[in-house]
């Protein structure tokens, strides 16, 4: 038998149920749980309005304007080195000496030659002078004046070789002395002192060093045949725009490099389209003040495609996609959403997307809360704080 004390408790919690569920119907009711919730809160803004040029990307390698080798012109053993491999060297800088001596004596030996050859000139000179007043009063015959004559022009004639071998000789001695014939920054050696180098103008001759000139530097780069044909038309009627004139500016950055901080101009295209690849060659050139840029380095062009135009700008992230298509949203006046499909252009340096078409200046372009809306949804509007570049959009 269960005791009543046992069952006393249960009763009175049966009796309780009724009063609390009917509370918490109550309490639900007060706090409006079945009320629709408020509009989304999302930041707009209107879209920048600012005259963009569009830019090609094309990547390429340094290539030196001047690239010299420095090979002997007369042969002989190697006697002095006057450069440290790597450095920098200025124009007429003394590099290589090849032992002068040999050369020394065949100036001397052609300078004694010609010594010679102009004493015996004047002797037959002197004597062709004499001929000329004998002849006249008819003491020697003309055939001895005839000899006479023919002495003193071979003695005219020797004179003159012997001159040039000296010229030679003198040329010789002077191309002992390798200089640099451009300024830029040479090589390590390609041969040390003591050895026997090979001179003269045969391929035989012997290699010595390089040297490749730093500043300016050209930029050698491949672009296909549309934008070939594209560039070449709009160069027509718009000097921004990159063509065979040249003096177009262009912007290049280096691989660790993100922003394209090095300024140059175009200065060449080349004269034929390559059969095996479709293309054709540009080059702009750079200033090299720091000689930084190195011949054989790679690099980013970028290259004027277009004239320039007036474009609104918007954050990137507030491009939405549909499947292949672009869009934005707007709030409209009476505070609604819409989608708007939009032509988008290029992505500038402060993150902002150029929109070609779809945009209006006065349109209010949702930046911060894409995500939290639809098409057709009712949401408050907060408009972004001023600034040159708009607010970062996020979603």
């Amino acid at each position: 038998m269960i005791h009543s004390s046992l069952l006393r408790p249960a009763v009175v919690l049966l009796a309780m149920t009724p009063l609390l569920v009917a509370c918490g119907q109550g309490q639900q009711g007060q706090n409006g749980a079945g009320a629709a919730p408020p509009p989304p809160a999302v930041t707009v803004a209107k879209p920048i309005e600012r005259t963009i040029t569009d830019q090609d990307e094309y990547v390429g390698r340094f290539v030196a304007v001047d690239s010299v080798e420095i090979r002997a012109r007369v042969s002989g053993y190697l006697d002095k080195i006057d450069f440290r491999d790597g450095q920098t060297v200025k124009q007429g800088d003394l590099l290589f000496t090849i032992d002068k001596r040999p050369f020394q004596n065949t100036l001397a030996q052609a300078q004694g030659t010609l010594a010679q050859s102009k004493a015996n000139l004047a002797f037959t000179e002197g004597d062709l002078e004499r001929a000329k007043q004998l002849v006249a009063d008819h003491t020697i015959t003309q055939q001895a004046f005839d000899q006479r004559t023919q002495l003193y022009r071979s003695a005219l004639a020797s004179v003159s070789a012997n001159e040039a071998a000296v010229r030679q000789a003198e040329l010789d001695l002077t191309f002992t002395e390798l200089r640099a014939p451009v300024a830029g920054r040479i090589g390590d050696r390609r041969v040390s002192p003591g050895n026997l180098v090979t001179g003269g103008t045969n391929g035989s001759t012997t290699m010595l060093a390089t040297i490749v000139s730093l500043d300016p530097i050209r930029f050698e780069f491949t672009m296909d045949e549309a934008s070939y044909l594209r560039y070449e038309r709009l160069s027509k009627t718009s000097h921004e725009v990159t063509g065979r004139e040249g003096g177009v500016g262009v912007a290049l950055k280096l691989l660790d490099e993100k922003n394209y901080e090095h300024q140059g101009t175009m200065d060449f295209v080349d004269n034929a389209i390559d059969r095996s690849s479709g293309t054709i060659r540009g080059r702009a050139v750079f200033k090299n003040p720091d000689d930084v840029l190195t011949p054989g380095m790679f690099g980013r062009i970028r290259v004027p495609g277009s004239p320039p135009y007036s474009a609104f700008l918007v954050p990137d992230a507030a491009i939405g996609t549909e499947q292949v298509r672009k869009f934005v949203m707007v709030v409209g006046t009476d505070n609604t959403a819409a989608q708007k499909y939009v032509t988008l252009g290029a992505l500038t340096d402060d993150n902002l997307r150029v929109v070609k078409d779809g945009l209006k200046a006065d349109d209010r372009v949702v930046v911060n809360g894409l995500m939290r809306m639809r098409p057709g949804q009712k949401v408050t509007p907060q408009e972004a704080p001023p600034g040159p570049a708009g607010p970062q959009a996020k979603n």
